[in-house]
């Protein structure tokens, strides 16, 4: 008689993450729009759509490699360094806001001038429509709705059209999924319809169901939602700011109005939805002056920085930091790091795993000598304490997932709440912060996979359960018996918070929030 082994079946919003997270956002971004791109191209071959295949392939080389060398020449001008896939980005949206030139007899030099002046002028507001370093408006938005202005061109947004829909659906929601902005973008696509299919309703003889099916899929709504209102540089940094401008950008996106020079359009929408979103955050990039390093674990290393100016945050949240690299791997030169020191202290400090493979931004962080400068250009994230509150709370970390809870500890967590720390780690070594941790005051629960013991001010997971027992929502319980009444934070990759977050739900809890690093 044999015996087989089953493996655990993988859930599939692990296996998602895990694909995802192969990809940065802006990879991601850009992948997304490219394939639309040629999908749109198949569907002109097809008769689907009627833009002419010449027209369209032009048009398309044109926005690509106008934005691309604009943006490299603004740079230049600018002494910076260009972020090349953002371009390309900006080429791919611009390509899908204006309607191809139609070349031939019907010939428009206005139309191509006003194409031509939308990727220069989105190139440039990088750079000129900018504090401190970041822009404030959507680059491609901006270009758009001047050239508007002009009288030359007009963006008419074709990618909203029933034909688009079989790939534009999916990849708007894996774009969507990715950059954990689902929520925000259904506040907006329910506003936006609602306010669209409420006013066709108005006209006699409409029913329901086409008053809604039309702003869905004969508007821009979802390509808006999905590749224009999420771009992280422009948003604010909370989840809550987030949906209520959501709602404000759906507001103004869909209710008619005409002021003479200006009129109601997608792009002015999201220009207004841009500078709320400047008035919220931090305002403008803040330059980082490399202090120092120090080896946390074998796989973990601690940067420390000096800003140039006070960095805002709250504890919990995280920093995206530019790191521009000669030699691309293709993941992109933008990452987010939690920070880990306390919103008053001094320096800012990150915590970053640095098991091989090794990113090129990685590498860059690792090369980095003292007084050499980078830029931190977005403070965000809402793995914060809810205010007005001291219920006690269990913190989870899975391996580098505990960089957040550094700036919450440091913050005098414990002298505030009740507060335990459950740390998951492959072995002693791994585990990160241990001054940190035994002066923070919280009870440190350490659980380690190769059944090693933890620093004598951790308890030993171990001890309470059997050799090699799974963490689910029993050893959970016996670890934290009154885990049902605190509120949990979970940190750590997208497969690990997955496994542990139902684990949590089975121990009783039911006030939890997550934190996954992916993708970096």
């Amino acid at each position: 008689m044999s015996s087989t082994t089953t493996r655990p079946r993988t859930p599939p919003a692990t296996a998602l993450d895990a694909f995802l997270g192969r990809f940065t956002m802006y990879r991601l971004v850009f992948l997304v729009l490219a394939v639309l791109a040629a999908y749109s191209l198949v569907l002109d071959v097809l008769g689907w759509l009627t833009f002419g295949i010449g027209n369209l392939a032009a048009h398309l080389a044109l926005c690509l490699g106008l934005t691309y060398a604009s943006n490299r020449a603004v740079a230049a001008v600018f002494r910076v360094r260009p972020h090349s896939e953002s371009s390309l980005i900006t080429g791919l949206l611009l390509y899908f806001l204006f309607w191809p030139t139609e070349l031939g007899p019907s010939f428009a030099p206005a139309d191509l001038a006003g194409v031509v002046l939308a990727c220069v002028l989105a190139s440039a507001s990088k750079y000129i429509l900018a504090w401190r370093g970041r822009h404030v408006f959507n680059p491609a938005a901006a270009g758009a709705f001047i050239v508007g202005l002009t009288g030359l061109n007009i963006a008419t947004w074709w990618a909203g059209t029933p034909a688009m829909l079989l790939l534009l659906v999916p990849g708007v929601l894996g774009v969507l999924y990715r950059t954990r902005k689902m929520l925000m973008a259904s506040v907006f696509t329910v506003v936006a319809t609602s306010i669209a299919a409420g006013t066709t309703l108005l006209e006699p003889g409409v029913d329901l169901a086409p008053a809604v099916w039309q702003p869905l899929a004969q508007s821009p709504v979802l390509f808006f939602a999905g590749f224009m209102l999420t771009e992280p540089l422009t948003l604010p940094p909370r989840r809550w700011q987030q949906l209520v401008l959501a709602a404000v950008v759906g507001i103004l996106f869909a209710t008619p109005f005409n002021f003479g020079l200006v009129a109601n359009s997608p792009e002015l929408a999201l220009l207004a939805g841009n500078l709320l979103a400047f008035l919220a955050g931090q305002r403008g990039s803040v330059r980082l002056l490399f202090s120092h390093s120090r080896r946390l674990t074998p796989t973990a290393t601690e940067f420390v920085f000096r800003p140039r100016r006070p960095l805002r945050h709250e504890p919990g949240q995280y920093v995206e930091l530019d790191l521009p690299h000669e030699k691309s791997d293709g993941k992109g030169r933008r990452r987010v790091f939690s920070l880990t020191n306390s919103p008053d202290a001094e320096h800012v400090k990150i915590g970053v795993g640095i098991a091989g493979p090794v990113s090129a931004a990685k590498r860059q962080l690792l090369a980095l000598k003292p007084g050499e400068e980078l830029t931190a250009t977005t403070v965000a994230g809402d793995f914060v304490l809810p205010k007005g509150s001291n219920e006690p709370v269990l913190l989870i970390a899975a391996g580098i997932g505990i960089t957040p809870y550094l700036a919450h500890l440091s913050s005098g967590l414990a002298d505030q709440r009740d507060t335990a720390l459950l740390y998951l780690a492959r072995n002693a070594a791994e585990l990160a912060y241990a001054d940190e941790l035994e002066n923070s005051g919280a009870r440190i629960i350490a659980r380690l996979a190769d059944g090693s013991t933890p620093p004598e001010f951790m308890e030993d997971a171990g001890a309470h359960l059997e050799p090699g027992a799974r963490l689910d929502g029993h050893t959970l319980k016996l670890l934290v018996p009154d885990i049902a009444g605190r509120r949990v934070f979970i940190s750590g990759s997208p497969g690990s918070v997955g496994s542990l977050k139902r684990a949590v739900r089975q121990a009783g809890a039911r006030r939890i929030q997550v934190d996954s690093f992916a993708g970096y």
